[in-house]
This record gives structure tokens, C-alpha cells and sequence, in this order.
């Protein structure tokens, strides 16, 4: 009886239903597969059909579907072996239903046309300048819309987590004002996550991925794997010999439709394995996907069966992302490029799971030129591909996000100068007009900008953001703006507020110190002393110098105004023939 009850469960486990007549070499050649003939001819019990309507199989080697009483009992006593499947590779450990899940995030309550994104980092290294700029079009699109903007820690990859991981990342997005509306953030130096729809850091999601891991095997839409790695590298060798696609998918599947007895029996014998997800693409089918940065686009369906849930029981980043993406109400999901190849694989598991398909962004990464040939901004070769480089150089945060917006749109610049005290939240941001091709970054172009907006600040402000950068990033500035600090705003405020043409000898605020050290008495006077001897100087140049500075300091005049000393200046430069 146990025999013929696991035969009759196949039949909803496999691609589908041998009929009479169908020719033996049509069959499976899987040896884990059970294959059961049926005559498909007697309804209500069973019959043959030409679609899958009304729970209908499909019949092997050929086109028409089986249904009927028969095959609907034998789908109920597979569930209940799925199910025995299910229980068994979660044994002990206590799950919730999913429905629990879907109760618990509900779907936000936001006007129309609002996106709801995210940044969603692995702690695995020191922040990329690229991901400020990702996070930048994802807080961008948020914000026009009147949605949300969260953060998202994607820590699964165990093995490749570095210390302080998270705390680089959350730190990083507060010093560039990338300030979340959910997530994760740092109060009182510690981590702490902040929203309704959390756990917002993956390793503490581990029980609601196993939760819908556990419902796809009961689903007959997951099913555990049990190749050997040495397997694994003979079906890829196998592959490229016949220069096939590598992967998971079609025959080289073997172990998809294995009955749940075997896969049970296997389990018990402590055979170690994988979970995979069983995919409902056709390679040779394509799905249509409306990129907002690449616009409408023709992909293969996706066919591979792509593992869900390791050896170690954490989940792979494809699928947890789904999971998370659909229970934190993401509906627009904004990633580099390198991303889009992953797209039909995505697509297919938010279908599979019966979850709504957000859309998507896939934005070239930044790019320089390097010997006039454009290339990926490099970690290992670019220091500014660190996003704390420019930090510490002292580069205003509002003036990279203002490049960052040129270069996204081009456009911009013009709405700066016509709108040069407003937010640039309230700049029109079009995502679709980020171009295609890729996005060069342009550190000279950026001190440019740098120096536009050092320009615009009031002295007070100036002295502000130079009193915060220099207090963690240079001492020797720290002290002498706050030992002196009216004479600093006195220096500050040269050629600064309501002038025509404002200063703009300032791109960085590490230049402050060597450009204005000689406008403090003190520092002055050791730059005096430690030069004074004139060691590499000719003796005319000597007594050039000397003449210069005697007849300079008989016209000085402490109290004059700003346009009376630079005329004095220029008089000076006359007599001496200074150019």
C-alpha cells in the first residue's frame, strides 16, 4: 500500500503524467523520478484535457494536461508527503505560517504614484562611493514621490562580513545626510533598527526566510538538493565541454522531482544538502521588462533553480531580497547595472511566491577615464572609490550630492543657479534621465561644484561646517578657529555675503589652514622666523625681498577698507614691477 501511495503522490511531483500510448523513450531518464501511467479516459475519475484549467497535469510526451477525481486525490496525498518533507528539514525549529507574515507587514498606506525604496548594503567592506550615489536616486525618488526611503542590511554572506561592518555603513550614510525613514541608524554609538516593518538587518529575518522556504517545499516549488560539491563541478565541466549554459535547470536538475520518500529516506541517512528554488521558466520563453533607466526591455525567462536556502541554513541573497523586498512594501528597486542580468531570476521568484513585482532602476555605475578609456571607479585602484575619501578632504557633503545631481541630471546645474537657497529635495529629479551608458565621475569637475558652494555659504555657516569636519579630521585647523575664533570669522568673511564675485579660493576645507595661516599673528610670526634666513635666496633677491616687505609695511594701513588695501597692493606691485 506504501508503495502504491508514494506512486500515486508522483504524480503531482513530476513534470507530468505518462498516459497509455505514450512512447517509452519519451519517458524520464532521472533515476529519482517515478513516472505513473494513468489511461486519462474514465472521468469523473480521470480524462485528458488541453489545458491546465481546473487543476489540470500535464501529460509527458505530449501536449494535453490530465484531470479528474484521480488526480486530484493523488495531488492530496503528495501535499501530505511534501508536507512530512517540509516538516522534517525544519524539525525543531518552530515556524509560523507565512500568513502570519503577510498580517504583520501589511501593505503601506501611501498616496498614489508615491515609491517606496531602499538601500540595501552587505557589511563585506568599507562603503563605495558608488553606493552614495545609488543611495542618493533611491532617497531622490522617495522623497519626490512622497514615499519612503529606508535602509536595508543584507548580512547573509557570513564569510565575507569584516568587524564594524554596519556601523561603516550606517555612519557613513548619516555623515552624507543619507538619513533613512526606517531602518537602521546609531543613537548613543550603538546600532539601533527603527520602523514597523522590521527587522531591518537579515541575519535577525532568519526564521521568516526558513517560514517561506518551508511553504515553497510544501508547495512543491522548492526541493532539497543533495549534489556533492565535486557533482556540482562535473555538471559545470559537462557543460562547458558542450557549451551549454552552466547552472541548475532542465535535465542537469536531477534531484527536482524526486519524491518526497527519497528525499525523506535521504535526509534520515544524514545526507547534506541544499535547499533549491524549482523554477516555472522556459529559457526559451521572454518576459518583458520596463527598466525606468534602460526603459522596455526582451529577457529569457529565467529556467535556473537557483539554491534559496544553504547548508548553513542562511538564506541566499536572491532569495531573501525577494522576501524582504515584498514584505517591506519595496516597490521601486534601484541597483547598478551588474545587477540587470539577475532581473528575470527576480521576477520569477516574486511570481512563483505569488508577491507583486516591483519595478526597476538599473543605473550604470560611476566611471572615470583612465589613459582616455572609461572604466568601473575601482576599489582596489581609487582612492576616492573609499566614500570616506572625500570626507576627509574636507569636501562638502551638500556640494557632492549637488555633482552627484549634475551628473545624474543635466540639468540641474541650471535650476542651482536659478534656485540657488532651495533644497535639493526640490529639484525635479527624473530618473529617466540618467543616462544609459554610464556616469563619469569627474574629480576635477567636482571641486568645481565644491567651490560654487563653499562661495554661497555665510561665514557664520562657512565657519560651522569647518569647525564640525575639522573637530574629527584635523587638529591643527580645530584648534586655531576655536582658540581664535572672531579672527577666524573676520578671515572667513573676507570677500564673503553680499559681493558680486564672492571668493572661490576654497574647493576643500583641508586647504583652509595653509591658505589663511599667515592672517594669524602668531603663525604668522613662526612662518617669520623660520624663514628669515633667506638660505636660497642670491643676495639681490635677498635685498629685493627685504625692500619689498619695509616698503609694504610703511604703507599699511591696519584700518583700511577691503578696496583701499587691495589698491595699495596694486600700487606696490606697480613700483616694484611686480606681475
Amino acid at each position: 500500500m506504501k508503495k502504491i501511495l508514494g506512486a500515486i503522490a508522483a504524480l503531482a511531483m513530476m513534470v507530468g503524467l505518462a498516459a497509455c500510448g505514450t512512447p517509452a523513450n519519451q519517458g524520464t531518464t532521472n533515476p529519482n523520478q517515478l513516472v505513473v501511467g494513468m489511461e486519462a479516459g474514465y472521468p469523473p475519475f480521470n480524462w485528458t484535457q488541453n489545458d491546465d484549467s481546473n487543476g489540470g497535469v500535464k501529460i509527458q510526451g505530449t501536449n494535453q494536461y490530465a484531470g479528474g477525481y484521480d488526480v486530484e486525490i493523488a495531488k492530496l496525498v503528495a501535499q501530505k508527503l511534501r508536507k512530512e518533507l517540509a516538516d522534517l528539514i525544519f524539525d525543531g525549529i518552530e515556524l509560523k505560517d507565512i500568513s502570519y507574515y503577510e498580517e504583520k507587514y501589511p501593505k503601506r498606506e501611501l498616496k498614489q504614484g508615491a515609491y517606496v525604496t531602499r538601500f540595501a548594503p552587505s557589511p563585506t567592506g568599507f562603503m563605495h562611493t558608488g553606493g552614495v550615489y545609488t543611495a542618493l536616486v533611491s532617497k531622490m525618488m522617495a522623497k519626490r514621490t512622497g514615499g519612503i526611503f529606508y535602509l536595508r542590511i543584507e548580512d547573509t554572506d557570513t564569510e565575507r562580513g569584516i568587524e564594524n561592518g554596519i556601523e561603516e555603513i550606517v555612519e557613513t550614510m548619516q555623515n552624507y545626510n543619507l538619513i533613512p525613514d526606517e531602518g537602521v541608524r546609531i543613537n548613543n554609538g550603538k546600532i539601533e533598527e527603527f520602523g514597523k516593518y522590521g527587522p531591518y538587518i537579515q541575519s535577525k529575518r532568519k526564521e521568516i526566510y526558513m517560514a517561506y522556504a518551508k511553504h515553497l517545499i510544501e508547495e512543491g516549488k522548492a526541493y532539497p538538493c543533495f549534489y556533492t560539491k565535486e557533482e556540482l563541478e562535473e555538471v559545470r565541466e559537462k557543460q562547458r565541454a558542450s557549451k551549454l549554459r552552466t547552472g541548475m535547470y532542465g535535465l542537469w536538475s536531477k534531484y527536482r522531482d524526486m519524491p518526497a520518500e527519497l528525499a525523506i529516506e535521504k535526509i534520515k541517512e544524514g545526507i547534506p544538502y541544499v535547499l533549491r528554488f524549482k523554477s516555472e521558466g522556459d529559457y526559451n520563453k521572454k518576459i518583458i521588462i520596463t527598466d525606468l533607466v534602460k526603459g522596455k526591455l526582451e529577457l529569457p525567462q529565467d529556467d535556473q533553480d537557483i539554491v534559496i536556502i544553504k547548508k548553513d541554513g542562511l538564506p541566499t541573497y536572491h532569495f531573501a531580497h525577494v522576501i524582504d523586498d515584498h514584505l517591506m512594501g519595496t516597490n521601486l528597486v534601484i541597483r547598478t547595472d551588474e545587477w540587470f542580468p539577475s532581473v528575470a531570476l527576480h521576477v520569477g521568484l516574486f511570481l512563483t511566491l505569488g508577491f507583486d513585482v516591483p519595478k526597476y532602476a538599473h543605473p550604470a555605475p560611476l566611471q572615470k577615464l583612465d589613459n582616455g578609456n572609461r572604466r568601473k571607479l575601482s576599489k582596489r585602484k581609487d582612492p576616492e572609490a573609499k566614500a570616506s575619501y572625500y570626507l576627509k578632504e574636507g569636501v562638502p557633503v551638500d556640494a557632492i550630492e549637488e555633482y552627484f545631481l549634475n551628473v545624474m541630471n543635466s540639468n540641474f546645474e541650471m535650476w542651482r543657479k536659478q534656485n540657488p537657497d532651495k533644497d535639493i529635495t526640490e529639484f525635479d529629479f527624473k530618473i529617466g534621465k540618467m543616462g544609459v551608458a554610464g556616469a563619469l565621475f569627474d574629480s576635477v569637475k567636482l571641486l568645481d561644484v565644491s567651490k560654487n558652494y563653499i562661495s554661497r555659504l555665510t561665514t557664520e555657516k562657512l565657519y560651522e561646517e569647518v569647525l564640525n569636519w575639522s573637530k574629527k579630521y584635523d587638529q591643527k585647523t580645530y584648534d586655531i578657529i576655536t582658540k581664535q575664533k572672531e579672527r577666524t570669522l573676520e578671515v572667513f568673511g573676507i570677500e564673503r555675503g553680499n559681493v558680486k564675485k564672492p571668493r572661490k579660493d576654497i574647493s576643500k576645507y583641508n586647504e583652509i589652514y595653509d591658505l589663511n595661516i599667515y592672517m594669524y599673528n602668531d603663525l604668522f610670526e613662526k612662518m617669520d622666523r623660520k624663514y628669515q634666513t633667506f638660505e636660497n635666496l642670491s643676495d639681490e633677491e635677498e635685498t629685493r625681498i627685504i625692500a619689498i616687505v619695509e616698503r609694504y609695511l610703511e604703507i599699511y594701513d591696519e584700518n583700511a577698507e577691503k578696496e583701499q588695501w587691495f589698491n595699495t597692493i596694486k600700487e606696490l606691485a606697480g613700483e616694484f614691477r611686480i606681475c
